[in-house]
């Protein structure tokens, strides 16, 4: 059973969307009651673009299939029922290194068209970055990642799967990235329920695809703190001139979108929450003119609405992927917006 778009808006995720949770943790707001007004206003009509989505979460528990001990960390693996059509398998790192409350923090993993690599990602890295999960088993922060639509364990080994379950769903009234959005805002509800993580340190990290993921998340939801991503911020209209749309999974692309959004009316639903992306100069998915649009929009909303320290978009000499300068900015991000409390 589906919602229309507007009875979703009204009936689900209410206190995420109309802001009932802290929206700087640890940072001094600037309240403007006609900006906020704003943001939540912009939050639905973002929402209403996804396509018909679960009439309400899936309360059914998830099942835990088996828990793996690691050096520092424990991870279980967990199978939950998310969106009414099929299970979404995930793993929870639980670090050693807990004392009292923990920072929590989505993983959302990459694209790249390898559609067996899903969740995994988190505990093995990629070619072009290394795993995280020893990275947060040391800074001692929960961590759940879940397989996306089509990825990992809900890959059944054809590569046009994706293409074929976007185009069902846009006959059903859905859109891919809604679904998978939803799966990962549910996913959020699970971790914030765990009584390991603390509320009010919530982050968000994503490479490529997750990081698009992250950005949207962190725009819809803000209970989301700290929104770190890398490797695919920029404005769409500069991404439309360097005629590299094919760039991107099918999953990227709403319909209607680009009527009523840009990418940085969308991120500057995040301010004034820290917000750090990372990308190269020399990648085709994010041209750097449409990185630097998007910084030079967020900064003055910053600087108005927060704290102009609390964004850093930057541009790097380097193709899709993470440079260890940019590791090295994403652990002192960490340290400082969400492992400190």
């Amino acid at each position: 059973m589906t919602y229309p778009r507007r009875r979703f808006l009204i009936k689900s995720i209410t206190a995420s969307v109309l802001g009932m949770f802290p929206f700087f943790s640890g940072q001094a707001m600037k309240k403007d009651p006609s900006f906020e007004d704003y943001q939540k206003s912009q939050r639905k009509k973002l929402f209403a673009l996804l396509g018909d989505l679960p009439a309400q979460p899936i309360t059914k528990p998830p099942l835990l299939l088996k828990t793996v001990r690691h050096q520092g960390f424990s991870l279980e693996y967990l199978e939950f029922y998310f969106n009414g059509e099929e299970p979404v398998r995930g793993i929870l790192l639980l670090p050693d290194k807990i004392n009292g409350k923990a920072p929590g923090l989505l993983y959302c993993h990459a694209h790249f068209g390898t559609y067996a690599t899903g969740k995994e990602e988190l505990l093995n890295g990629r070619t072009v970055m290394p795993p995280y999960a020893p990275v947060y088993a040391e800074k001692g922060i929960v961590t759940l990642a879940i397989d996306s639509w089509c990825f990992g364990e809900r890959f059944h080994g054809n590569p046009q799967e994706e293409m074929d379950v976007s185009k069902r769903m846009l006959w059903e009234g859905k859109t891919l990235f809604g679904m998978m959005l939803w799966d990962e805002m549910q996913a959020l509800d699970y971790l914030l329920s765990r009584k390991e993580v603390d509320s009010t340190r919530v982050g968000i990290f994503g490479l490529s695809m997750g990081a698009t993921k992250a950005w949207w998340l962190s725009a819809l939801d803000t209970r989301i703190t700290t929104c770190m991503d890398l490797c695919c911020l920029t404005d769409f209209d500069e991404l439309i001139k360097t005629k590299h749309l094919s760039g991107h999974g099918i999953y990227y692309y709403v319909p209607s979108l680009l009527k009523y959004f840009t990418t940085s009316t969308i991120n500057e639903l995040i301010v004034p929450r820290p917000h750090v992306s990372l990308n190269g100069s020399q990648d085709d998915l994010t041209p750097p003119k449409g990185v630097e649009k998007v910084r030079d929009h967020l900064l003055p909303l910053y600087r108005k609405y927060g704290n102009e320290k609390a964004i850093k978009i930057e541009l790097f000499d380097c193709p899709h992927e993470e440079l260890p300068e940019m590791r090295k900015i994403i652990l002192a991000w960490m340290d400082q917006y969400l492992v400190k409390k």
